[in-house]
């Protein structure tokens, strides 16, 4: 019986988890594929303006849509259909697409208008200052279309919808990869345009993602419309969730910011393995974050129907589930590192591929933890709290990372392997806060009925 039951929970979970796993993937791949090809045409110096430039680029939009205002959406929206309040989550989806809009054009217009000064400030400086400026300033309108996006996915997530996200990911991808090969080594009759031409890509990819997305809201439980009245009561629930989840990645992406530009100041070539191994890394986390949308989405709606029992079983199979995946993952980068780097740069540049295999390796120890941080948080934010969340990643990041950030690589200059020693501790430890306070939330101090 419970073995029934934990193969029942498995495949509901996997049944959202893979597609939105396969989603973000899909959007990961876009930054791999731009730094691949880019790599292979340029070199060190085009990897790292275009690495640069989407470090900058994604922090932002990941605090203020896809971490902060989107996944706020997707847990309201699971716990108003899991009480049955259809109005109340059509209406919460209609007031959070409108903010967000307001805030995707505004980014827009910081990063088009201002796009050398937040290079420059962040410390670019010769020919990644200038590759960067091109490509950050094209980038920009995609990225409009890819917050807006990013909003309507949350709506469909907390309706267990996580396969059209991922049909649109890979419209996304299919004319990203595309273009890519077509405008950056100039194929097919189409002039050779380089960085620039994988921004044309990208850019040429989210608006079509955007439309397909667009042509599918008829699938929701309910209507968007963008014309009803404001409700204050409404704005200041989805505010206070917002804001914490927001904060808590802005916690965690402006630390990592910053360890990106200190990794700067050692040189172009631990820049760029550092990018590379980064890229590589990054896919790894998208199975995790895959399993903590299931987790928003199915405890949510767990904790709608005031069931704790199923929101904590839920919550248990997401976490093991990442868990074997990610632990996959460290297994692969522990023995094929060297092979994963030598796809992303010229086979000439032997440092880079030494430097980066040696910065995955370490990589391996964090993959575990990283799964535990993503699943926990997600079921946390499921449950309708993501001030907790928010505090541990708060303290892990500025009170850990970041003092050995600057003491062992903007001070010291120790090499860029210790980058890698220091993220892997501050997720280790993050995770053991998780689980206690998982503990805690969950069963300790379970909530009333």
């Amino acid at each position: 019986m419970i073995k029934s039951a934990f193969l029942n929970r498995s495949k509901e979970i996997i049944k959202l988890a893979i597609p939105a796993v396969g989603e973000m993937i899909l959007y990961m791949l876009i930054w791999v594929f731009d730094t691949l090809m880019v790599g292979k045409y340029g070199g060190q110096i085009s990897v790292s303006a275009v690495g640069f430039s989407s470090e900058i680029m994604y922090t932002f939009i990941n605090i203020l849509i896809a971490m902060g205002l989107s996944i706020s959406i997707t847990s309201i929206v699971a716990r108003c259909l899991g009480a049955r309040e259809h109005k109340k989550a059509e209406d919460m989806a209609d007031l959070g697409v409108k903010i967000g809009g307001v805030i995707a054009i505004l980014v827009f217009l910081i990063f088009f208008i201002f796009s050398k000064n937040i290079l420059s400030l962040a410390g670019a400086k010769g020919d990644v200052l200038i590759l960067g400026y091109k490509y950050m300033r094209i980038c920009s309108i995609g990225l409009f279309f890819n917050m807006v996006t990013n909003l309507l996915n949350g709506v469909f997530r907390g309706c267990k919808n996580t396969k059209t996200p991922l049909y649109g990911a890979a419209i996304l991808n299919i004319v990203n990869l595309s273009l890519d090969y077509t405008l950056i080594f100039g194929k097919f009759g189409f002039p050779e345009l380089g960085v620039e031409g994988a921004a044309i890509a990208t850019t040429i990819g989210n608006i079509c993602a955007f439309l397909f997305i667009l042509s599918q809201l008829k699938k929701l439980p309910f209507k968007i419309s963008l014309k009803g009245k404001v409700n204050f009561n409404y704005l200041k629930e989805l505010v206070d969730l917002a804001i914490p989840s927001g904060l808590q990645e802005g916690a965690f992406s402006i630390v990592r910011l910053l360890s990106v530009m200190m990794v700067m100041k050692l040189g172009s070539l631990a820049f760029s393995a550092n990018q590379i191994s980064v890229t590589i890394e990054s896919i790894s986390f998208m199975p995790g974050w895959g399993f903590a949308i299931s987790a928003v989405s199915l405890v949510g709606h767990s904790i709608g129907e005031k069931d704790l029992k199923s929101a904590r079983e839920y919550a248990n199979t997401s976490l093991l589930l990442a868990c074997i995946v990610m632990g996959f993952f460290s297994l692969v980068f522990l023995f094929f590192s060297e092979n994963l780097v030598r796809l992303f740069i010229k086979s000439d540049e032997v440092e880079v591929i030494a430097l980066g295999a040696a910065c995955l390796m370490i990589g391996s120890i964090q993959q575990i933890p990283t799964a535990i941080d993503m699943v926990l948080s997600g079921s946390l934010k499921g449950m309708g709290d993501t001030k907790t969340p928010f505090r541990i990643v708060l303290f892990c990041n500025w009170c850990i990372r970041l003092p050995l950030m600057y003491y062992f690589i903007y001070l010291k200059r120790m090499p860029v392997t210790y980058f890698w020693w220091i993220t892997s501790l501050q997720w280790t430890v993050e995770a053991a806060i998780f689980i206690k306070i998982y503990r805690d939330k969950f069963y300790k101090n379970p909530l009333k009925s």
